[in-house]
């Protein structure tokens, strides 16, 4: 079952985030480490910060590449800057892209999201705080913001470097006495758990740990049509977008076409427009080489003579100063010369300027858990169904919906959590992808009630995520009429464990919700009847069972109900346990004697052979045993609705090591379950949903279930 205190963990974070924690003005402290106050422990102490939550040592480095007997960590030492240079900064004239050289790891898809992070000032200082410095108050600790699955993090790391031969082993600066970008590099290897979880990614990830946004890719050579009206849109939100020209061998990187184009090189779009030249709309789109050289030298580069075709007011707005990196081109010239287009679209917590668009955003947290909630994909619609589903409701239309179409835009991203740190332990990350359906009308409005297996038998997909992909995050921009939709995360293969987030933005305003049970249960009326109302059969049956005290002990009835079972050859079973029996027991007894009398066990009969036949009926295979989810369907034929959570509980309580539930042990869930409702229902007379027990009564609760 699931511990008490990962549960009162869960509770602390809920009302942490009720109280604004996480947001990037009140970031969350990592480790619970604060900065300001280790800062000020140092300076009154006089001693320098060393991190005890990520000490200098080799499992700072890694597990396998960069493990303790591997070659590349032979003769590493931790040093501090003032150990490598004399005079150490923080920042030298502010943080640019030649602040970022890669070392012995390849995180060059951190590095090149730290560059384009280096291009928005603001952004930059969200992420390395102002007011550090190795001058100033230095303790040697510094710290930085870093967004992870849905709130921001403040994480403080020790200025303890790992260097060989003197220089440092990992990113470095151009600027050999600058040091804010090796820092960086630090903390986010803390955050992941060691630098060698970094080998290997995608920008787009960083890009979103140091905005909060989320990302889309384009491949522009099949680009959607409307790949002009998504640009634009961004741009108008505030997104961070890049570009770049695909390498087909090692001897492209860097490499300059005729039109001096870089192959395999990082650029910034900063804006869209529309001009009349000779007659007729021109699309244009303006790019950045963040080298502040080398530009486009063809049409609508600059001094082209297509500048001399357009309106003087036009041209003197859009041109640029000859030769810093920055150069317009025709969007057809854009989409044949390059192949790829990145989007970051910031939420609306990065954006400050009014006047930006801003996309509406809801975040929700989810778990894939093996035999209630990872289902795998479509493929597998025996359980797809059980995956968590989200429900969107679009009301409102597009403002400007690039076509005739009616239709509302709205963006889903599905991101697992913490798969990096499961590398160490041989983890990674799993293949994930998620579908949209559309609500039947029938349904819509209705409760958020969990969709079972056959609508989706009877029901295609109206959207879906592009391919199921091992990447942290996968996400697609999608556009359909209003109406209802259901949202279906999931990993490609069933019984795959892992947490995530949902983030679902949409342009106008929507409502997004969780489909889960309302947790109930359909308690029939405790039977009222007499010895009179029991037939002679079972009272001679009783009679030889309970022997003279006419009374059922635990331990009888364990032997008697161990005896009937085993009558039963369909059914596999290990045989009711001492437990299983006490909480029976304590179902049944109503006069405390802690035994059974006659009327007692004329209605656990009863019970027991009702969830017999509901047993035998969900388990469809014939097999003996319920799979857990066909127990989900079981519990809520016994009249017990259970949300995800709760479902996660029981198949960690009840079933097997496969996944499999037998007879005993739904029996035992059943018996808990009624024996819990029937207590609270006591507790909350007026059914408010709400109980107040006292400690006794809490402990009575807790130790006889």
């Amino acid at each position: 079952m699931m511990p008490f205190g990962g549960i009162a963990a869960r509770l602390q974070r809920d009302r942490l985030r009720a109280e604004g924690v996480g947001e990037h003005n009140n970031a969350v402290k990592y480790l619970n480490q604060d900065y300001e106050a280790l800062k000020q422990e140092c300076i009154e102490s006089g001693a320098l910060f060393r991190d005890p939550q990520f000490p200098a040592g080799p499992t700072a480095l890694g597990f396998k590449e960069l493990g303790p007997y591997s070659s590349k960590t032979r003769g590493v030492e931790w040093k501090r800057p003032s150990e490598l240079v004399d005079d150490p900064q923080f920042i030298v004239g502010g943080a640019t892209r030649t602040d970022i050289c890669q070392g012995a790891l390849g995180d060059c898809w951190l590095l090149a999201a730290i560059g384009s992070l280096t291009l928005n000032e603001e952004l930059l200082h969200r992420v390395v705080p102002h007011g550090q410095s190795f001058q100033e108050d230095y303790a040697g600790i510094f710290h930085f913001q870093i967004w992870q699955f849905g709130e921001w993090v403040d994480v403080v790391v020790d200025d303890l470097l790992p260097t060989k031969d003197g220089e440092l082993l990992f990113v470095h600066s151009a600027e050999c006495t600058e040091f804010w970008s090796a820092l960086l590099e630090k903390a986010y290897a803390k955050l992941n758990g060691c630098y060698e979880s970094l080998s290997g990614g995608s920008t787009t990830e960083g890009f979103e740990d140091f905005t909060g946004g989320v990302a889309e890719m384009y491949d522009l050579k099949r680009a959607p049509r409307n790949m002009g009206h998504i640009i634009r849109k961004a741009l108008e939100r505030g997104s961070l977008l890049g570009c770049s020209i695909d390498i087909t061998s090692a001897f492209d990187m860097e490499a300059v076409t005729f039109k001096k184009l870089v192959k395999g090189h990082a650029y910034s779009v900063t804006a869209f427009k529309d001009v009349n030249y000779r007659g007729q709309q021109e699309q244009l789109i303006r790019i950045r080489n963040p080298w502040g050289q080398v530009e486009w030298t063809g049409a609508w580069s600059d001094g082209s003579s297509e500048w001399d075709n357009i309106d003087p007011s036009d041209r003197e707005e859009l041109q640029l100063k000859m030769e810093d990196g920055e150069f317009w081109m025709s969007f057809r010239d854009f989409m044949r010369e390059f192949s790829r287009l990145e989007i970051c679209n910031l939420t609306p917590d990065a954006l400050t300027k009014d006047e930006l668009s801003r996309w509406h955003t809801q975040v929700f947290e989810g778990t894939w858990r093996r035999g209630s909630t990872a289902g795998g994909c479509r493929n597998n619609p025996a359980t797809f169904w059980i995956n968590p589903q989200f429900k969107i409701k679009l009301l409102e239309e597009d403002d400007d919906p690039g076509d005739d179409e009616v239709a509302c835009s709205f963006l889903v991203a599905l991101m697992q959590k913490h798969r990096r740190r499961e590398r160490r332990v041989g983890g990674d990350m799993h293949t994930i992808g998620f579908a949209v359906y559309e609500v039947p009308e029938e349904a819509q409005g209705s409760q958020n009630v969990h969709l079972k297996k056959d609508f989706f038998l009877r029901n295609q997909s109206r959207a879906r995520s592009e391919t199921f992909i091992n990447l942290r995050e996968v996400s697609n921009q999608i556009r359909l009429p209003p109406g209802e939709y259901i949202v279906v995360p999931s990993t490609f293969e069933p019984h795959k464990e892992a947490d995530f987030i949902l983030r679902v933005f949409t342009e106008k305003q929507s409502d997004t919700a969780e489909l889960d049970e309302e947790i109930s249960a359909d308690l029939a009326d405790e039977e009222e009847i007499t010895e009179d109302d029991i037939e002679d059969g079972f009272k001679n049956m009783f009679q030889q069972l309970a022997g003279e005290d006419m009374e059922i002990s635990v331990f009888e009835l364990k032997t008697i109900l161990n005896r009937v079972i085993a009558r039963h050859k369909d059914l596999k079973t290990d045989g009711f346990s001492l437990d299983s029996c006490r909480n029976m027991v304590n179902l049944m007894d109503k006069d405390g004697s802690a035994r059974l009398g006659l009327v007692e066990f004329q209605i656990l009969w009863n019970k027991i052979r009702s969830w017999l036949t509901i047993f035998r009926q969900y388990d469809l295979d014939k097999s003996g045993t319920m799979s857990s989810y066909e127990m989900r369907m079981a519990l809520e034929s016994a009249g017990f609705k259970l949300n995800n959570k709760l479902h996660q509980v029981v198949v960690a309580r009840y079933a097997d090591a496969e996944t499999g539930v037998d007879f005993d042990n739904f029996v035992c869930c059943l018996v808990k379950l009624e024996t819990m409702f029937r207590f609270f229902h006591s507790m909350d007379p007026d059914g408010t949903g709400t109980a107040v027990m006292n400690l006794a009564e809490w402990l009575l609760l807790t130790m006889c279930g």
